[in-house]
């Protein structure tokens, strides 16, 4: 009766948004108010249809129904309870239905803060939203439907991928996907202007909170992910550029490149048009990643679905949104004349020098991840595009866009004397070029990514900390003036140092990680950098939904004892899976990372072991990223609609 009850609520809601995509439109364009007013209401029933829908599957997955086809092929009555909620989205059905249920938030929030909206924007806001509604809507209902019955529900269920069956994995999906559905607002605020033909300093305060907000549940999630790819997979790497990885790396740049386009939208509204072309880019580079993992053309270990036919369904919805909007912004690029002038030393041109950066470097990421399927297609080649390229191809960005963010964050807006603007930081630059020297000296025989990214990073750090000296001016009573400072500015302040601190910690594991494989004996120590490690004993043991082979190591340095670790390796009978389960000793300077293999034919057991310096810095940094945007979110200033009041600019006709 319940999933009856979902299915039904998700059809409703398919109609609802039809609705709310076609009557506040017109309503805005013949400036009807009855018919805008639909949007709101509209928008509050979609979402609570939706929520009905999505509480009944998870209720089918919580109960283990059986009758359901998608919770006999994604659970099982052991699995533990966390895993039996996961499994909701575990999947590619239950996935892009926690997606059209983000998508219905995200239209309601706009119609909850939106209130000093002006009604004809708002009205066409909730219609361009419900319309990536609708496709989506359909998409499921035509070719994904997760509430298909069974004739005869079998007596239990196939199980979850033992991968996703993580605290890691559980949580990384709906961050993920916050992300790239909070993308649609900026999408929707983007083609909204556009129809309306008003693009002016309050379009750039609107549409800031919401990158933002999309920019912090990319980070969340991306991080998420990549430290469950750190502990879970046991390479003990964080990061493999891999095609599902880079899918939403892409968006995460360009929602980066957006937010500080929109500041300069804001500030002297100029990079109008540049602003709306990556709102509608970064959605789209959204709706790449959903093509990406359900496509089934791109190999990887994070793919939902292997169906050429649903990625057949996606390619069509990315290709009349994104190319409907390019339409859109081709037609109406005249009403988008930059108001505000700068010259080339100037905050406004270290913001466009930032865009540049992340712009090509997301597209040097889309080449390298696309770009063995063109070879496949067109001219008949296998090829694999592995981390040497990206690392090479995408580095380079990076160091740039670390060596301007100290200065342009200084400089004043419109026009600025460099030198003098730069003074405050020739002491910094000394310091940063110090801290590298000293990590060079440090290392014997090795690449300058050491080196590079410690001053890099205290390049960033020291900036900062410049910056907000700057602004408490000086005299007494600087303290208090630094407790005032807005909370828009701790945000950027705290983000900015969040990637600092992340640039070292990658430089850190790149750079200076020790690697040890070897057949280790019961009770004979064997030496990794400064530590002592002894395999002491190995055992099989059973788990909730597993069997495991369960290793301890004693770590040591010395002569004292550091941590007893205790890796696995887990054996799933009814997925008939095995998986990896590293053992880590976590610490500020550096981990211990401990994989247990196979046993040998002379008694002993494989034991590879990494000293990976910094690894904890990068989700440090990334936390600090996250939370500086929720900093940043916090204020008042740059809430949904705030300074709407202060527009005074009047549309352009639509011709």
């Amino acid at each position: 009766m319940i999933t009856e009850l979902g299915h039904f609520a998700l059809i409703l809601a398919f109609l609802v948004a039809i609705v709310q995509m076609v009557v506040p439109m017109i309503g805005a364009q013949k400036r009807w108010g009855s018919w805008m007013a639909v949007a709101e209401p509209a928008a509050n029933a979609q979402f609570a249809l939706t929520l009905v829908s999505f509480g009944a599957l998870m209720y089918a997955f919580i109960v283990s129904d059986f009758s359901l086809q998608l919770v006999v092929a994604n659970s099982h009555s052991a699995k533990p309870m966390l895993y039996k909620i996961s499994g909701t989205w575990g999947n590619h059905e239950g996935s892009m239905l926690l997606w059209v249920l983000i998508v219905t938030l995200f239209g309601a929030m706009a119609a909850w803060f939106g209130g000093n909206l002006p009604p004809g924007l708002k009205a066409r806001v909730l219609s361009v939203q419900s319309a990536i509604g609708v496709a989506f809507f359909a998409f499921i209902l035509f070719t994904s439907n997760p509430f298909i019955r069974l004739e005869t529900p079998p007596f239990d269920g196939q199980d979850l991928n033992p991968l996703l069956q993580d605290p890691g994995l559980a949580f990384h999906p709906p961050f993920l996907y916050l992300g790239y559905v909070g993308l649609s607002m900026a999408f929707s605020f983007a083609v909204a202007a556009l129809i309306e033909g008003r693009v002016d300093a309050a379009w750039g305060r609107w549409v800031r909170p919401w990158t933002l907000a999309a920019w912090v549940f990319l980070t969340i999630g991306i991080a998420l992910g990549s430290w469950w790819a750190y502990y879970e997979l046991g390479w003990g790497g964080f990061w493999f550029w891999d095609p599902v990885e880079n899918a939403s790396f892409m968006p995460w740049l360009l929602a980066a490149a957006l937010l500080h386009s929109a500041i300069v939208v804001e500030k002297r509204e100029a990079l109008k048009s540049w602003t709306i072309l990556l709102a509608i880019l970064a959605f789209g580079f959204s709706l790449i990643g959903t093509f990406i993992v359900r496509s089934g053309l791109l190999t990887s270990v994070h793919a939902f679905a292997n169906d050429p036919e649903r990625g057949i369904w996606i390619l069509l919805i990315m290709g009349f949104f994104m190319g409907g909007a390019l339409v859109l912004f081709s037609i109406r690029a005249g009403v988008m004349e930059a108001k505000g002038v700068f010259s080339l030393a100037s905050r406004e041109s270290a913001l466009v020098m930032n865009n540049l950066l992340l712009a090509v470097s997301s597209f040097v990421v889309f080449v390298g991840t696309m770009w063995p399927l063109v070879a496949e297609m067109f001219f008949d080649r296998k090829l694999s595009v592995g981390p040497p390229f990206f690392n090479a191809a995408f580095t380079p960005f990076m160091v740039a866009l670390g060596l301007i963010l100290p200065v342009g964050s200084v400089l004043p807006w419109k026009r600025a004397r460099l030198l003098k603007a730069m003074k405050p930081l020739r002491y910094v630059f000394v310091l940063a070029i110090a801290v590298g020297g000293l990590a060079f000296a440090m290392q014997t025989g090795r690449s300058l990514i050491g080196p590079i990214g410690m001053f890099l990073a205290a390049w960033i750090l020291m900036g900062v900390v410049m910056e907000l000296a700057q602004r408490t001016g000086r005299g007494d009573n600087r303290l208090a003036r630094l407790t005032r400072l807005p909370r828009a500015d701790w945000g950027k302040a705290v983000a900015h140092g969040g990637l600092g601190i992340t640039m070292a910690g990658v430089a850190g594991l790149t750079a200076w990680t020790i690697d040890d494989i070897r057949v280790a004996q019961i009770d004979q120590p064997f030496s990794v950098g400064s530590y002592e490690l002894t395999l002491q004993s190995v055992e099989e043991v059973r788990g909730p939904n597993y069997l495991a082979t369960r290793a301890e190591i004693l770590l040591t340095q010395g002569g004292d004892v550091v941590a007893q670790l205790v890796p696995e390796k887990r054996f799933y009978p009814v997925a008939q899976m095995p998986t990896t389960e590293a053992a880590i000793d976590y610490d500020l300077a550096r981990d211990v990372y401990v994989v247990i293999g196979d046993q040998q034919s002379n008694g002993g057991w494989t034991v590879r072991t990494y000293i990976k310096p910094l690894t904890n810095w990068i989700w440090i940094g990334s936390a600090l990223m996250a939370f500086g945007g929720l900093l940043s979110l916090s204020d008042r200033r740059f809430r949904v609609a705030a300074g709407a009041r202060k527009s005074s600019a009047t549309p352009v006709p639509a011709e």
